[in-house]
């Protein structure tokens, strides 16, 4: 059976001695205790900050490089984007719903995706998360990987009191039938890339410009609707961080200044 364990407890403190860019709080130094031993494998934290979209895929994709070659640990990737449409491989281009116009009036711009899943939404305000893990050293389940991926989402939503779900036949978190998360990932020789992004104070009349997830008939929701407030970014972040490591048994800090030039 598993413990209780404290919001508190998985939320560890954000470091202020980890050269990050000016835009973006930095990340946690360490779980904390109990939570993590010197045996797991580590799992280093890089905040990429407020990026455009082809930049941060080249950085993710220097990563996921490294990681095949064994000359780095597993990673977090946290990016913050402008309002962005990305296509996954599996995407239909008539799930964009505005024209050229109405996208270059709001500022938007459409991306193709190396990830699996339809289209979504980046933006201000949103968690964007991108693990890259070697699943040979874990599970080479990519199901598996999924369902763990909403699991620590679910666990997150649930430490700031927000009840979630998963549904049958569909990737991604849910609140009262309302898309707050989604997930589309890749794996290359077993390393993962892309990955999620859960609505925290995220601006939800940008998903009327698509059908999200190519989902037709299905809302969107955020943490600031569901709880009448806007959130710190970086509390969410730091208790995703926790329920992350936790569940994949990694133990998690920050990219030193040297391990976080990309």
């Amino acid at each position: 059976m598993e413990l209780a364990v404290s919001r508190a407890a998985l939320c560890p403190e954000f470091g202020a001695d980890v050269a990050m860019p000016a835009q973006s709080a930095a990340l946690p130094v360490s779980r904390p205790e109990g939570l993590a031993t010197d045996a797991e494998p580590a799992c280093l934290g890089h905040d990429l900050g407020f990026r455009d979209y082809e930049e941060s895929l080249k950085i993710q994709d220097r990563i996921v490089a490294r990681r095949k070659s064994g000359s780095c640990p597993d990673c977090l990737l946290f990016v913050d984007y402008p309002p962005i449409i990305t296509l996954g491989r599996g995407g239909k281009r008539d799930h964009l719903l505005a024209g050229s116009e109405e996208l270059r009036e709001r500022g938007v711009r459409v991306y193709p995706a190396g990830r699996g899943g339809d289209i979504t939404y980046h933006g201000p305000g949103q968690l964007v998360v991108y693990p890259v893990l070697d699943l040979n050293a874990w599970y080479r389940d990519i199901h598996r990987y999924l369902r763990t991926l909403e699991r620590c989402l679910v666990e997150t939503l649930s430490d700031f009191g927000i009840p979630s779900e998963t549904l049958p036949g569909v990737t991604g978190v849910w609140v009262q039938g309302r898309k707050i998360a989604a997930i589309g990932v890749r794996t290359s020789r077993w390393v993962t890339s892309h990955g999620l992004a859960l609505n925290v104070n995220t601006d939800l009349r940008y998903f009327d410009l698509i059908v999200p997830c190519g989902l037709v008939g299905r809302g969107v929701t955020s943490m600031a609707a569901h709880l009448g407030r806007p959130l710190q970014l970086s509390e969410v972040r730091a208790c995703f961080t926790g329920r992350f490591a936790r569940a994949f048994g990694r133990s998690f800090r920050a990219a030193e200044r040297e391990e976080a030039r990309h």
